[in-house]
């Protein structure tokens, strides 16, 4: 609304400042500091209201320590992340662009799922929540929409770089194509650094070309699904979750910025993603929201996301990764949602081979997801938080780094 507004002032009047508006750094440092001034302000309200409806967490009796203290802390922390992020990409984010409305609908969509499955907790006291099938059936709905919109809106192009060789002389030049309709993604430490997913039905018939959508969008529905129970699996302790998803998607600003900028995409070879650079203030303002939730929920949390949180941001992440053609990185880029998810799988296949086959089920971890495994060993909460952060940015500083390495 802001941007529209000084636009306005700037066009008829040249309303002193209003020109700071066109420019996308000023507008993605705004998003951030309105995100987390309102998750500051506003975020101890939310906890207040929330804790007078007792709106608190169903603690499950793991036999962990510190479990008990937790009982009753609010839970639906998820609204202060969704409401802060949302609020300053109205204000100052370009609504006719096709990237943000899809990140919007993404936030709300997944809000609304985490949320019914939080309420079943809270008011309804049954801790199992919305039923899986639910979950997945919702996820699976926003990965058709995603995918479709991907696939088949015109806004949704690329400039891909290629080499031509000059005219007078024999040198090589890169140039940028004209903006097309293209399947194609980033793929790390290869030269080209690109696949198209139109290669995986091609080599049938050529014809087959025209029915790419038959295998991108089930690939979209899966890497939504994925992140975003990912994300939920990570959600165990204090602060962890949203300190790692600010990690994540602070190496996905970067790449929007560059994807979306065309000196930096002619720099590092990269596709330029024309339109891309607006969800710079989108991921400003998560970025924002998920620091400011981190002011109460960072041990001994005064509030937890709960479905309503993780699940949205796991969406989110995943949708991020997809619109700035990077989703063959997001094992690497959410290294810590991958180990936490593989614990997990390994905990539940080999419990079923071992019962199966002694008729006794035994288990690689003491608990999984793998940080309450640490927490059985004897770890501090705050100890495995801080070091799983810690391995979060490793996996980052390697993740940027494939932007160079081929």
């Amino acid at each position: 609304m802001l941007y529209y507004l000084f636009e306005f002032l700037d066009f008829k009047f040249h309303f002193p400042g209003s020109g700071l508006y066109q420019f996308l750094s000023f507008r993605a440092a705004m998003a951030m500091i309105i995100s987390l001034s309102f998750s500051l302000v506003f975020g101890q309200k939310i906890i207040n209201y929330l804790s007078r409806l007792q709106i608190g967490e169903p603690i499950r009796d793991l036999g962990l320590k510190g479990e008990k203290e937790k009982s009753g802390t609010p839970t639906m922390g998820g609204l202060i992340i969704i409401f802060s992020t949302i609020t300053p990409v109205i204000l100052l984010a370009k609504l006719e662009n096709i990237y943000i409305i899809i990140l919007l609908i993404t936030s709300l969509w997944m809000g609304i799922i985490g949320g019914i499955d939080d309420y079943i907790k809270v008011f309804k006291k049954n801790k199992s929540g919305l039923q899986g099938r639910f979950k997945i059936i919702g996820q699976v709905i926003l990965g058709i929409f995603i995918g479709s919109i991907l696939y088949f809106h015109p806004d949704v192009t690329v400039r891909q770089e290629l080499k031509i060789k000059s005219i007078n002389t024999t040198k090589i030049e890169n140039v940028f194509s004209e903006p097309t309709k293209s399947f194609v993604t980033n793929i790390p430490l290869i030269k080209d650094n690109a696949f198209s997913y139109s290669t995986i039905i091609s080599w049938i018939d050529k014809d087959f070309i025209n029915y790419t959508w038959i295998i991108f969008i089930p690939i979209v529905i899966f890497i939504i699904t994925a992140v975003s129970n990912a994300a939920n699996l990570t959600d165990g302790l204090d602060g962890l979750c949203a300190g790692t998803s600010a990690i994540i998607v602070f190496v996905l600003g970067i790449f929007s910025w560059f994807s979306g900028n065309f000196i930096f995409a002619d720099y590092l070879n990269i596709m330029f993603i024309p339109q891309v650079g607006e969800i710079t203030i989108f991921i400003a303002s998560f970025l924002g929201a998920l620091i400011g939730f981190l002011w109460f929920n960072t041990f001994p949390a005064s509030i937890f996301m709960g479905d309503t949180g993780s699940l949205t941001i796991g969406a989110i992440i995943a949708v991020i990764a997809l619109i700035v053609r990077k989703e063959l990185l997001i094992p690497l880029l959410c290294g810590i949602f991958f180990i936490e998810t593989l614990s997990v799988l390994i905990q539940v296949a080999y419990f079923k081979f071992t019962k199966r086959k002694t008729g006794n089920g035994k288990r690689v971890f003491l608990m999984s997801p793998i940080h309450h495994h640490f927490q059985i060993k004897g770890y501090h909460e705050s100890k495995i938080v801080n070091r799983f952060w810690i391995l979060g940015i490793l996996f980052a500083i390697l993740t940027i780094v494939t932007l160079k390495i081929r």
